[in-house]
């Protein structure tokens, strides 16, 4: 059991955690090995975001020194809570792909998530969703080749009909 020291100390984490951040992704860690979450915090230092188990008691305070109502008890199990420099998007493919990669867990390990920008809490579903989508660049890459595939395949059948009108004899 921790010591009213200890609570102070990660309640503190946590506000100045949640001060930097613009999305918090809820997350089941119970039968996660340590090893596990070490490479968890691992991937999420790369995308500038913090894994922080607290209680739910201690986060409540947070998100409502924030003006955020959050129910936790609503959960029967511990929360890890992601803390996101960037937005929900960016956040949200790396959480996704760790949990689907451990054995058995899958992405059911994610319980839900809170988007400041747009404050609204968000359902594991659609945080999966999310998570799901390829980057960005990837999606303005496909976006570009469908826009240019109609104008292409003109272009070549212009190309192929001029050779046909140059070969036949007039």
């Amino acid at each position: 059991m921790k010591t009213k020291i200890q609570k102070k100390a990660e309640l503190e984490k946590g506000k100045k955690l949640a001060e930097k951040s613009q999305a918090l992704i809820f997350a089941d860690f119970s039968s996660i090995k340590a090893e596990d979450l070490r490479k968890l915090r691992q991937e999420l230092s790369k995308v500038n975001a913090s894994f922080l188990v607290i209680k739910k008691r201690l986060l409540n305070l947070i998100l409502k020194e924030k003006g955020i109502e959050f129910d936790g008890s609503k959960f029967k199990f511990s929360i890890g809570t992601v803390f996101s420099e960037f937005d929900l998007e960016n956040s949200c493919s790396s959480i996704v792909k760790f949990f689907s990669a451990l054995e058995g867990a899958g992405a059911k390990k994610v319980l839900g998530g809170y988007d400041f920008k747009n404050k609204a809490f968000m359902e594991a579903e659609r945080v999966i969703f999310i998570g799901k989508l390829p980057a960005r660049e990837i999606l303005l890459g496909q976006l570009l080749g469908m826009l240019q595939a109609p104008i292409s395949s003109l272009i070549y059948l212009m190309k192929e009909k001029s050779k046909k009108v140059e070969l036949s004899p007039s």
